[in-house]
């Protein structure tokens, strides 16, 4: 708030300024002073009320400063930017000479750490240089990094890529297989141990001498149900690890998510504090004032005082927040710990944006990845309990190969193998029924589980919706209590400085407004965190804010 006095008498028009100098308000103090009728008078601007000034203020000096007025202004912060728009106040003229003769800033000279920043400025700007860059991250840039370089998520890639080498695995048994081999031996062998006596005339081992073995072989299934159970069963595999992918997609998605979002609200809260913080400094000097020129009293002041380094504990303390929020975000999007984050969607906060329609619970049933592993590993259990039956089945495969035999590659020559093999179990020791047993209660426990997962799923939707619905009525409510505590501190300074009340009114109306912005910040992050959670919910985290 910025208030206007004007006070004018044949020589002199002075316009008394107290409060913000800043944007719209600036306007205003602007509008006044060229409506106003100033031939022949001069023009002076009583700034000692005013607590802060933004750069339309800045304008606003520099242009009475260039229509002749002058200023009256106490402090030194105020006393420097009037050095900025080109004014030296009365009573400061030293200021102008400092700083011609040094170049400095006015206010950097007058607190009296000028040789300090010179000494340190030097490893200050080597440090700067050394620190990586702060990049600047949109809530969907930050869910894409995530998903490509968290540890997680690249550990669910290796596993998809495991289990796709698996199912070749398992189609090759399928397949014909062939090989080449060679060999050069020598051998001797005792004809006793080969016929089981000694032959007459004989002599008593046969060798040494060469063996040379070259050529190849083949094998193929002809038929074999297990192995081609075993082969649907690995596909079933792969997608069952496909849907733990996704669903560590999505687990990681929500988790940068809410890391975002609660920082956003830390910064919210950062905001908030400092805006508070301000207006407890402007009542404060406003209290100070009055004490001073004899319309208030000295309680009045301590109140102020106390709200004042309230604000201030609050203001370092949300600070302090939001470098935990964003060293935690850091972490999830697996970042150089040097590194800062500057969140570019903090203006999206305060925004409430629709809930996509069709997200109901027969829909998270099929869109979920957990839903879709889970419905996989059932198929799979199933193919691999047919295949432990079918291995009682009998087998039938072919295999043959053709070599060069001989002593010398000289006298090499053709020899071959071609037959087909049956193989029929007849007793296996209970193997074949201990397996289905064992893949009949793996199904059990996958039912279970299956059972688990859609009441899990059924919960979470209906709980992230009924939060949605209550958190657009507290944002609703939450807002316009901002708007009423804001009114009441309004009316609760104008009546402490009219001296119809004494500032305990401001005191309570201070303490209000705070919580009306810890509730709109509260009630903004819960719509926006149950908005999140519904879209995990129905598995649509990625698709809402990383696309």
């Amino acid at each position: 708030m910025l208030r206007i006095t004007i006070h004018e008498d044949e020589a002199t028009w002075r316009m008394q300024l107290e409060g913000k100098l800043a944007g719209a308000l600036a306007q205003q103090a602007e509008e006044a002073w060229r409506g106003a009728r100033l031939a022949g008078r001069g023009v002076e601007i009583d700034l000692t009320g005013v607590t802060r000034v933004d750069e339309a203020g800045m304008d606003l000096l520099r242009a009475l400063k260039q229509a002749g007025a002058q200023f009256r202004a106490k402090g030194v912060e105020m006393n420097a930017m009037l050095g900025e728009a080109g004014e030296e106040p009365a009573g400061q003229t030293h200021f102008a000479c400092i700083r011609k003769l040094l170049g400095m800033s006015a206010l950097a000279l007058a607190i009296g750490v000028f040789p300090v920043r010179a000494q340190q400025a030097a490893p200050a700007q080597a440090t700067a240089a050394a620190a990586p860059a702060t990049v600047r991250l949109t809530l969907q840039q930050a869910v894409a990094l995530a998903l490509r370089q968290n540890p997680q998520v690249v550990i669910a890639n290796l596993n998809l890529a495991e289990s796709q080498e698996n199912r070749t695995e398992a189609r090759s048994a399928l397949l014909p297989q062939a090989s080449f081999n060679a060999s050069d031996a020598v051998m001797r062998e005792d004809v006793q141990a080969l016929f089981g006596k000694r032959i007459p005339n004989i002599p008593g081992h046969v060798g040494p001498f060469w063996v040379l073995e070259a050529g190849g072989a083949a094998s193929v299934p002809l038929f074999d149900l297990t192995l081609w159970r075993r082969w649907q069963a690995s596909k079933e595999n792969v997608s069952a690890t496909r849907a733990e992918q996704g669903a560590a997609r999505e687990s990681n998605a929500q988790l940068v998510v809410s890391q975002y979002l609660g920082s956003l609200r830390a910064a919210a809260d950062v905001q908030a504090a400092k805006s508070r913080l301000d207006l407890a400094k402007a009542l404060f000097d406003l209290a100070t004032d009055m004490q001073t020129n004899g319309a208030g009293t000295a309680i009045d002041t301590l109140r102020a005082h106390v709200q004042y380094q309230n604000e201030l504990q609050r203001s370092a303390d949300a600070g302090a927040e939001l470098k935990i929020e964003l060293f935690g975000l850091n972490r999830l999007l697996n970042l150089d710990p040097q590194q800062n984050i500057e969140l570019a969607d903090q203006p999206s906060f305060f925004e409430t944006p629709a809930v996509a329609e069709g997200q109901d619970l027969a829909q998270a049933y099929k869109d979920r990845p957990e839903m879709q592993a889970v419905l996989a590993r059932e198929r799979s259990a199933e193919l691999a309990k047919e295949a432990a039956k079918d291995s009682a089945l009998p087998r039938l495969s072919l295999a043959g190969s053709w070599n060069l035999e001989g002593t010398t590659p000289t006298n090499m020559i053709p020899v071959y193998a071609v037959g087909a093999s049956l193989n029929v179990p007849l007793f296996t020791g209970g193997r074949i029924q201990a397996q289905t047993a064992a893949e009949d209660i793996e199904l059990k426990k996958l039912a279970q589980t299956e059972i688990e997962v859609r009441n899990l799923i059924a919960l979470e939707v209906k709980s992230a919706s009924a939060e949605i619905d209550a958190a657009r009525v507290e944002v609703e409510a939450a807002n316009l209590g901002v708007s009423l505590a804001a009114e009441s501190v309004r009316q609760a300074r104008d009546r402490f400085r009219a001296g119809v009340a004494n500032n305990i009114e401001v005191i309570t109306a201070q303490d209000e407004l705070a919580r009306a912005n810890d509730n709109q910040i509260a009630a903004l992050y819960k719509y926006n965190q149950s908005r999140a959670d519904l879209a995990r919910a129905t598995g649509r985290v990625e698709e809402l804010y990383a696309k």
